[in-house]
């Protein structure tokens, strides 16, 4: 038996098939070998009534035998099928035409159960798109994003950029011995000379180890042993998380691991860029040969990093069948980085849109909040109006299409309404400027949507008409057979606003658990402008092209709604073709000379800064400074039991009390030695997490979790009580369960109970079954979003409506040894 060759099921290469021949018989064996957990392989055998073995690792794996067909042309031809779905055609010669695939989607909410739900129609889907129904743009993207885990590492090998030593350690990479001894005497230079001033333990570690690199061609090249040991470990870092929907926390950690190669600097040292064969990946090495020639092509030969990956979006949206693109880019509001941004844009553009025939252009993304990821990098709160000043300033180049407000959903949008009204003023001196808003992705702000269009429309000047207005996403409103719903619905017809829809990423990041209850279909029937977006596909394992078979089939749109959104797209790419060429020739005019970095610079000189944008509303204060006294660490000797049940809701959200559920927390304090647990709520301390620490008489430690930014009447209830606190990097209370998901969830084993609450609640739902920490979870039955959620992770959640349905299912003795 011979090795014949190999595809996939899916775009992240997570469900692999590899194929054996012996003799004329060919023989398949599936694998899923990014899936820890097993759920995907098993769910995925059990759909298709197939028998699961073990391989000689122990790992799960579907065997069997492809049968052989004649066809009329007396050709022999193997024809893989998966519940009686074909799936691919495998000939004689080698060649392998795939005619189905399983969607990102159904393989997230494959990957997160023991109970997948979805049939088989919806699992396994056909990969053909009626010509005359095929999509054509992309109007919500993210620019490091886009490109696949593939084309990333091929750049990084060709550009030779420095790899950390943090990512090698976070990967468990396997280096040759010369590796291992080169990076030992690079990080002692990097521990002398790297300033580590004010960081401590971890973050000082974390400094050290990203100031010490490897250049990445050598990391491949000169590591052949294994690179079928860590490419697959690179490429799994470069996508959302596998076994499971993610969260916004695993979301901004991927985009780090990708800005490592989209944003990567060069080696000082380079080494010669052959035998590609070294890669043992045809995908890659593929690329890396392309990349090679385009670097003796005069056209490309000069392309810095930046230009290249332009280059290889254009030539993957026209793989995709895709002629134009909007992209968001938060490089696009920084001062010096937008006009170096641009002029290599200008250089390089022209030249892709020739071969590819893809116009891109972009839109300049502003944060709805700082980011506050990395520790020793936090924005300023009051960053937004250097970003405003840098957009105006930029706003009539050709290849800027507009604006874009982004950032996780958990705070208003009427909180960045000074912000708007100074984009507003920009659409009016240039009409054709998008002004693109991220509102209803989570049902937290359900007014979110409407009160973006009111905030531009409250910043209209008299003479002024609505701009071009788009929002990214509108999956939650107010109910739109309410009357808030309806007069919803008027406004964006009237408005001509246009709503984009990205169905996988609303999945992947557990905004999402039931197809059903998507409303993209209901819009299409009120006649409102809908068209399709990706939001990045790459990091969602998904493309373009599956994105739409993703909308026909999981939504069940018919031909009559693909071709309403169709015709919007058109409309939308004839216009900005228009304005584009309009904006070119202005341009042309004003730059007498002057290189476009100069011309941008300069026009950013002359532009005054306006008023603080601030973030930080009257009445707020930090809570470092209003409750540093009672912060303390969670102590490592106890178990912590995370109650939520007040603090994970909406402002419009009150969580009323039951009996049954008082009884619970009764039940919890009754039961436990406060020796061996302690309780950890949120910041308001209301609901459930009130009436714990109300009751508190046997003395439990309590620790509340806080954002940095409180009220001064939330600061006076949380001293009210006897608490401890944990102060989170984030400033709004919904974004908190990030900080769960650090000091517990991936460092501790835990019970969490969950009583109450919107997308926040979700998300601290998900983190704690995503965690590497053992969480046993149990949810309130009596809460119907979160109820719906844990139908989503079967086998991992006990739903609860009284006490005596989590009797005994919490250990009070021998936690250490006999924990879950």
């Amino acid at each position: 038996m011979h090795y014949f060759g190999r595809f996939y099921l899916d775009q992240e290469k997570d469900i692999l098939v590899n194929l054996y021949q012996d003799h004329d018989t060919l023989y398949y064996i599936l694998r899923t070998p990014n899936h820890h957990s097993g759920n995907l392989i098993r769910n995925l055998a059990k759909l298709c009534g197939l028998e699961l073995s073990r391989d000689d690792n122990g790992l799960w794996i579907i065997e069997g035998i492809i049968p052989c067909y004649i066809d009329a042309n007396n050709n022999r031809i193997y024809i893989f099928r998966l519940g009686n779905t074909k799936v691919a055609n495998i000939y004689p010669d080698g060649r392998i035409e795939m005619k189905a695939s399983i969607p990102s989607i159904s393989k997230t909410l494959m990957s997160q159960t023991k109970e997948y739900k979805l049939g088989i129609e919806k699992t396994i889907i056909k990969t053909y798109i009626l010509e005359e129904n095929k999509f054509r743009t992309d109007l919500h993207t993210h620019m490091n994003a886009i490109l696949s885990a593939d084309t990333l590492i091929a750049l990084g090998i060709c550009h030779q950029i420095r790899y950390p030593l943090y990512y090698i350690k976070k990967l468990e990479l396997k280096l040759t011995k010369a590796q291992e001894t080169k990076l030992a005497k690079w990080r002692e230079i990097a521990e002398k000379t790297v300033d580590t001033t004010g960081l401590f333990g971890k973050y000082r570690e974390r400094k050290i180890d990203d100031n010490t690199w490897i250049n990445f061609a050598d990391l491949i090249l000169n590591n052949p042993e294994n690179n079928a040991y860590n490419i697959p470990k690179i490429r799994a870092s470069l996508s959302v998380l596998k076994d499971g929907q993610a969260v916004f926390t695993n979301l901004e950690k991927v985009y780090l691991y990708r800005y490592v190669f989209t944003k990567g600097t060069p080696s000082e040292t380079l080494i010669p860029l052959h035998p590609v064969s070294a890669i043992q990946d045809r995908e890659i090495e593929a690329a890396v040969k392309q990349m090679i020639a385009d670097h003796k092509d005069p056209k490309y030969q000069n392309n810095t990093l930046f230009q290249d990956k332009l280059l290889w979006i254009g030539r993957t949206y026209q793989h995709q069948g895709i002629r134009y693109v909007e992209i968001s880019d938060t490089t696009l509001v920084k001062h010096g980085a937008a006009y170096d941004m641009l002029e290599a844009v200008h250089e390089v553009l022209p030249k892709v849109q020739k071969e590819t025939g893809v116009t891109i252009r972009f839109l300049a993304a502003i944060r709805r909040i700082p980011l506050t990821l990395v520790k020793d990098r936090i924005e300023e709160v009051n960053y937004l109006a250097d970003n405003i000043a840098v957009l105006k300033a930029v706003a009539e180049d050709p290849y800027v299409a507009g604006c874009d407000f982004v950032g996780e959903e958990i705070n208003s949008i009427l909180d960045l309404r000074k912000a708007i009204a100074e984009v507003v003023k920009i659409a009016k001196e240039i009409p054709s400027f998008v002004i693109r808003i991220h509102a209803g992705e989570n049902d937290s702000l359900t007014d979110n949507v409407a009160n973006s269009i009111l905030c531009v429309k409250e910043a209209l000047d008299e003479d002024q008409k609505m701009p071009q207005v788009r929002i990214g996403h509108g999956l939650y409103t107010a109910n739109l057979n309410s009357a808030k719903g309806k007069e919803l619905i008027r406004s964006i017809r009237e408005n001509n606003v246009i709503l984009e829809f990205q169905i996988t990423s609303n999945v992947r990041l557990n905004n999402l658990n039931t197809l059903s209850k998507h409303p993209l279909k209901k819009y299409l029937s009120f006649g409102l402008d809908c068209v399709q977006g990706s939001d990045g596909a790459a990091i969602y394992g998904t493309s373009n092209i599956d994105e739409q078979l993703s909308l026909e089939k999981l939504l069940d749109l018919k031909g009559d709604d693909l071709k309403k959104m169709k015709a919007v797209e058109e409309r939308i790419m004839k216009d900005a073709m228009q304005s584009m060429q309009e904006k070119k020739a202005l341009l042309e005019e004003k730059l007498q000379g002057r290189s476009i970095r100069e011309y941008y610079q300069k026009a950013s000189e002359e532009i005054k800064k306006g008023k603080e944008i601030s973030l930080l509303p009257p009445g707020k204060e930090y809570a470092v400074d209003a409750l540093g006294e009672l912060v303390a660490e969670m102590p490592w000797d106890k178990i912590p039991i995370v109650l939520a049940g007040g603090s994970f809701n909406s402002d419009e959200r009150v969580t009323r009390l039951s009996e049954d559920g008082k009884g619970v927390v009764n039940y919890l304090l009754e039961i436990c030695d406060p020796e061996q647990f302690f309780f950890v709520i949120g910041h308001k301390l209301q609901g459930y997490e009130k009436y714990l620490t109300d009751r508190n008489v046997k003395g439990f430690e309590v620790f509340a979790v806080v954002p940095s930014l409180l009220e001064k009447k939330e600061v006076r209830r949380l001293k009210s009580v006897p608490l401890k606190i944990c102060i989170s990097p984030e400033i709004v209370g919904m974004g908190i369960y990030k900080s769960f998901n650090y000091e517990i969830f991936e460092r501790r084993d835990s019970y969490v109970f969950l009583f109450d609450g919107n997308a926040a609640a979700a998300n601290l739902l998900q983190e704690a079954r995503n965690g590497k920490g053992k969480a046993r979870i149990f949810v309130s039955q009596s809460c119907a979003a979160l109820k719906n959620k844990a139908g989503s992770l079967m086998g991992y959640v006990s739903l609860f409506k009284d006490a005596k349905d989590i009797a005994g299912k919490v250990v009070t003795e021998g936690v250490k040894s006999d924990f879950i």
